[in-house]
């Protein structure tokens, strides 16, 4: 098989982590509409069918994911085992792409406040579907709680709170996402140094919707985070993020990016949209960069395909895909010697199955 002329085998098959996630984003339209089907049968049903399977659908101007999120918590999500059968499912699909690492995001206040899932039996049950995805499929799944930013810091700090009261090997950090708009991380910072305190690993949603660069700026150097989510604003002013982006490179910042980013996609034109995107242009300013789904299932994207991407669309190398499988390992929050002996048996795996190709 030539590699170049079966690009999609060739990222099916080759080991990745993922590290780029949301559960509520990884959710199957079946599990979907059987949630909604159940809550129109209790009467707390606003959406309607039509709507719910709206959300699977990635025209060519795609709309955002957060209304289907939202539902999912103020509408569907009732049970702890709710939450085990949507962590069971993602994990049951990452590995079969080949996904054989996967941190992924969960906001809990959205569980406690909206589906009326306190904070510990909701951690029960994924943690339960955790340990079950990996003797069923052999993938290992490690929780980011994040904060709701669109909620109040007093809220962020609640949430943290529930994490360190209820520790779990599997919690490995926090982090931040929803709407970035007039939300600049800052206002979470007091949050995000207690946490690093208490000796939990960081990221944040950071440069996702068009936001300033500042907004990156401000994740690396106020809240001291480890890594960064999309962050694809740092390219927009190349003297004034030379800085910043100097700064990535030394302190080893990887940026997980995602090739299906909705903002992008609405906003540059179809013919533009993989030339213009700033995922293209970040590799060759000095940033280390990583590919993940985000919502995989809303966004119709596999972690196959979101590394298929980063070749046909965004023009990179089979070299370039051997780069993102270090850039995923060195990000991941493990232990180094864990690291070290992933990365070995990853790329000698990756070269193998390049060579047999």
């Amino acid at each position: 098989m030539n590699v170049a002329a079966n690009i999609a085998d060739f990222c099916q098959a080759i080991p990745k982590v993922e590290l780029h996630c949301h559960l509520l984003g990884s959710v199957r339209q079946s599990t979907f509409e059987w949630l909604a089907k159940r809550a129109h049968a209790e009467g707390r049903l606003n959406l309607s069918m039509d709507e719910v399977r709206s959300f699977y659908v990635r025209g060519e101007k795609p709309v955002g994911v957060l209304k289907a999120l939202r539902a999912l918590d103020a509408e569907l999500l009732r049970l702890p085992s709710d939450l085990h059968r949507l962590t069971y499912e993602y994990l049951a699909d990452a590995a079969a792409h080949q996904v054989r690492y996967a941190e992924f995001f969960w906001n809990p206040t959205g569980t406690a406040r909206d589906s009326g899932i306190a904070y510990a039996p909701a951690l029960g049950a994924i943690c339960c579907a955790i340990a079950d995805a990996q003797r069923d499929h052999g993938i290992i799944g490690r929780l980011i709680p994040a904060i709701d930013r669109e909620a109040s810091p007093s809220e962020a700090a609640e949430m943290l709170g529930w994490v360190l009261a209820n520790r779990r090997d599997e919690v490995i950090g926090i982090g931040m996402d929803y709407r970035e708009v007039d939300r600049p991380p800052q206002m979470f910072t007091e949050t995000y140094l207690r946490a690093k305190r208490a000796g939990l690993k960081t990221t944040a949603h950071a440069g996702e919707f068009g936001m300033p660069w500042h907004n990156v700026d401000a994740a690396v150097n106020v809240l001291r985070c480890d890594r960064i989510d999309h962050g694809y604003t740092i390219v927009d002013d190349a003297f004034a993020t030379s800085r910043l982006r100097d700064q990535c490179a030394e302190r080893g910042i990887i940026f997980t990016v995602v090739p299906t980013n909705s903002y992008y996609l609405r906003t540059l034109s179809p013919e533009r949209w993989a030339i213009d995107h700033p995922i293209r242009r970040m590799p060759a300013l000095g940033l280390n960069i990583h590919p993940n789904t985000d919502d995989p299932t809303l966004h119709q994207v596999t972690p196959s395909k979101a590394w298929q991407m980063m070749v046909s669309d965004f023009g990179f190398s089979i070299a370039d895909l051997r780069q993102f499988t270090t850039n995923g390992l060195q990000a991941a929050w493990i232990d180094d010697s864990t690291r070290r002996s992933w990365q070995k048996a990853h790329l000698a795996e990756f070269d193998a199955i390049l060579m047999t190709n």
